[in-house]
This record gives structure tokens, sequence and C-alpha cells, in this order.
């Protein structure tokens, strides 16, 4: 395949209130894998949104090898060979579909009106091969919705793989993968790389842009800042770049007085991963839940949440037992979940910014079967300020905030609610340096009020960074308790891979 280039000159674009993107610039070619930097809002996404064809409203200029070429919709990129596989993996795929249909849905869609049948033995075929490359075993013929997550993501860059692309976006693509599925899609990278296909990284993770990029281009609020030679830079210049400041690298972990045992749970078991779970937190302590992806940490924090039927087991606030059956019933104790999916059950993406700080609690906000609007406004402009929320207004759509955003307003609503136990699933997933800050600073924030904090990472250092203790998980049951300042991140991995 003949190697291309991208002259990506003087794109702007804006939404309602936002100016997402100020005449940015954008240089890449095939056979390179170039890294897309920037905090939270800095325009990387959109940036390359543009580039696929996502949005049409904006202005500049786009050239291949020199020729200017018009990029007004999806079918425009997927005809100069530009896929894109997006961080949110729910939005891009059909859940009631095979894997097989998934992957192969757009030339499925082409063929349409041209042939009267669907060759299924092809489409199985030629999924299962694609797949093989990736070293994913995943049966072609199961639905999507009976995937984790890690293996949607999979099918999603299998899907822009068959399609034979000149230049593939990765947009967060190692988010929901563990240890050894990043491994597998780096070596399918460093192969596009070889075949002269175009890769565009973008990530919050540095050490893996260091590990598999060639150059990189930082933004910051929308708009070019430099691009480089990876060989040419480092992790704390690349962050000064992305902040326009330094950074203080370490996590600020806040020094609590901690107090007795406030939330326990004993033998809880559930009818698919969790087996006799039994764990406490202490107020004011922050207990975070590590493993590699697949052992039973989020199935966990959505049962403690009655969002996942349990079959067993008991739990304790306070010393009282408590039965949730029903997230309702959570909330209602004083129990918090700010899920991993945050777009799909963390916040209502359509919804204005005050109308989602303000669900949890708006018993609070209502009389006599009415809403008061002005003190929903007041409350969420107070919280937007504090938690350093970016929106021109609380009126904002959330969908048009940045992933860090919305996490911060997913955490804000609960805020307000003002809970007794937190529970935080990869509340980092997808959100850069500066709004991890944010978020450990938040946490902190709330263990000095005494509140009790759940914290479930695969990111083995941000447990090391700010817990006090740890329960490692593998194969859904806790393998191992741990304090935190008496172990280490291979101890930690140890238990995690099934180590006794």
């Amino acid at each position: 395949m003949q190697a291309f280039k991208i002259n990506m000159k003087d794109i702007s674009i804006e939404f309602p209130g936002v100016r997402a993107l100020k005449n940015a610039h954008f240089t890449t070619e095939g056979g390179r894998v170039h890294a897309l930097i920037g905090a939270n809002g800095a325009g990387k996404s959109t940036l390359m949104k543009v580039l696929s064809g996502a949005y049409d409203h904006w202005t500049g200029a786009i050239d291949i090898n020199n020729q200017e070429v018009e990029i007004h919709s999806t079918k425009d990129a997927k005809k100069l060979g530009i896929q894109i596989v997006y961080q949110e993996v729910d939005v891009a795929l059909i859940p009631y579909l095979s894997v097989a249909e998934n992957i192969l849905v757009d030339g499925m869609v082409n063929d349409m009106g041209k042939k009267q049948w669907i060759n299924w033995s092809y489409i199985n075929r030629r999924a299962k091969e694609v797949l093989t490359r990736l070293n994913v075993n995943i049966p072609v013929e199961k639905k999507v919705s009976e995937l984790s997550l890690a293996e949607k993501q999979m099918v999603l860059i299998a899907r822009a793989i068959q399609q034979k692309c000149s230049l593939l976006i990765l947009d967060e693509p190692t988010a929901p993968l563990s240890n050894k599925e990043t491994e597998e899609l780096f070596r399918v990278v460093n192969e596009l790389k070889s075949d002269q296909v175009g890769v565009i990284f973008i990530s919050h993770r540095l050490p893996e842009i260091f590990e598999i990029c060639d150059d990189i281009t930082i933004m910051r609020d929308g708009e070019f800042v430099t691009q480089k030679f990876i060989s040419e830079t480092n992790e704390k210049e690349v962050i000064e770049y992305m902040l326009g400041k330094s950074l203080d690298e370490s996590f600020p972990k806040t020094d609590v007085a901690i107090g007795d045992v406030a939330f326990e749970v004993k033998n809880l078991t559930d009818a698919h991963i969790l087996k006799d779970i039994n764990l406490h937190v202490n107020k004011g302590e922050i207990v975070g839940i590590a493993g590699l992806v697949g052992a039973g940490k989020t199935e966990l924090c959505k049962a403690l949440f009655g969002a996942e039927p349990v079959t067993g087991g008991e739990v304790y606030l306070h010393q009282e037992k408590i039965t949730i059956q029903h997230p309702y019933h959570a909330v209602e104790k004083g129990i918090a979940l700010v899920p991993e999916e945050r777009r799909k059950e963390g916040v209502l993406v359509h919804e204005p910014v005050y109308s989602n700080l303000t669900l949890s609690s708006l018993a609070n906000f209502t009389k006599n079967g009415f809403v008061n609007f002005k003190k929903e406004y007041e409350v969420s402009k107070t919280l937007i300020r504090d938690l350093g929320i970016k929106t021109p207004d609380e009126f904002q759509k959330v969908e048009y905030l940045s992933g860090g955003n919305q996490q911060k307003v997913a955490v804000g609503k609960w805020l307000i609610a003002d809970a007794e136990v937190y529970i935080f699933d990869e509340p980092t997933k997808g959100v850069d340096v500066g709004a991890k800050m944010d978020i450990f600073q938040l946490i902190g924030r709330l263990v000095s009020e005494g509140k009790c904090v759940v914290y479930a990472s695969c990111e083995t250092q941000e447990i090391l960074g700010i817990t006090d203790r740890v329960y490692v998980m593998y194969d859904g049951r806790i393998a191992k308790e741990l304090v935190t300042k008496q172990t280490s991140e291979d101890e930690i991995l140890y238990y995690s891979a099934g180590g006794q």
C-alpha cells in the first residue's frame, strides 16, 4: 500500500457557546504512529472527528498528498481510506447483531439493494480471519450485547482493520484493555505501520505513547501547541506543553484520620462471577479494588450499588444490616456509584449540565410536585465553579463536554446528594493528567469529610498513590488484602494474576 501524507490546516469549529478548535494544524503520513495528546477539552477528539467526517461545519483545509479533499461525511472519509475507532464503544456497535455482522456491517450495508442473499458463510469466515489476526478468540456468532467492554473494543478495531484503511485513528484504544490485550493491539499497530498504514493514537497514557509512537502533536484549548519526534522529548516536557505549566507528578494523597468501620460486606455472591466477597471500609478511608480486566471489579461495584443482582451475602452500613436490591435503595441509604462507562451509565448526555448535577437529589429541588429551577441553576453554578467543570454555562448539554468534564459531572451529582459511601469504577479512564489530579483532590475532599471511598482501577500506580488499603481481585474473588504503604506494584500484579 502506497503511503500518503495528510495535512490539516487552519481547522476551526464551533458548537453552541464553545469554540472547540481555533485554526488547528495537524500533519502525519503513512508508515508512522502519531500520538495526538492534550488535556480534556484540548480539541484532539474534535479534530479527529473532523478528519473522519463526523462533523461537517468546520472551516479550513485538508490535503492528501498535496491535493485538497472534501471531508464532510463519514462516507467521504472512508472513501479516502480514513477509519476511526471511537473511545465510547457502545455508541459505535449494534448490540443485537453478532460479532461478525458488526465487523462487516459497512460492507453488508453497501451490498443492500445489489444482492438478494447474504453469504453468511463468507461473513463469519472473514470476521474470524480478522479476529485471528488480532489473536482474539471471540465466537463470531455471539451477540455484541454479550461481550465484555474489552471484547467490544477489539471488535471495533477488527472492523476498521478489515476495511484495509490507509489511516487508522484510535481514540483511547487501550482504556478497556488488559495488559495482554494491549500488547496484541500494539503488535497489530506495528504490522499496520510496516504496511505503510498511518496510525493516529489518542491516549492519556504517556508510557504507552512513548512505547508505540514515532511522532507527537500536542494541543491545548483547541489550538496546536507543538509537534515533535518522540525521540526528542520526554513525559515531563509533554505534560508541561499540555497544561501550559509545570506539574507536580506525585499523587495528591490527603492525610486523614481514619475512623471506625462504616461500610462492610460479608460473603457477597452473584450468579455470574462474584464469589464470597468480604471487605470493609472505615470512615475517612480510601480502599482500592485492584485486578486485571475481567477480574470482577466492575461487577462488584455494581452489586454494591444494587445494579447487579446478588444471590447471597450481607451488607452493613454503620453496623446496621441494609438490603440493596435496586440502585434506588442504594441512593436512599447514601451509597453512590460513579460507573466506568460514564456516557452510558453515569450521565444523561443529551440533557444540560444543571439537570445532570441535580438528578440524584431532585427531591431537594421540588416542592408540592414543582421543580424550583432557579435553585437548580444556582446550586449547579456553584458546583461547576468548585469542580472546575469547563462549560460555557449550566445549560450546556453534557454531550458537548470533554470526557474529563463529563466525569466531573458524573461525580458532582453525588456531591449534592451528600452520600456516605462513594464507589468509583475506573474514574480516570480516558481523562488527562490534569483532570486526574482534580479527581484525586475531589476524593481527598470526600474522605476529609469522613466519607468512605471504594476505588476500583486497573491502574496500579493510582491504587498505590491514593489508597490506604487494597483488595486484589482474581476470578471474581478477593485474592488478597494489602496495606498500601506496605505493598508494591509487583505484589499487586502477582495476586492479580492468580499468584498464591
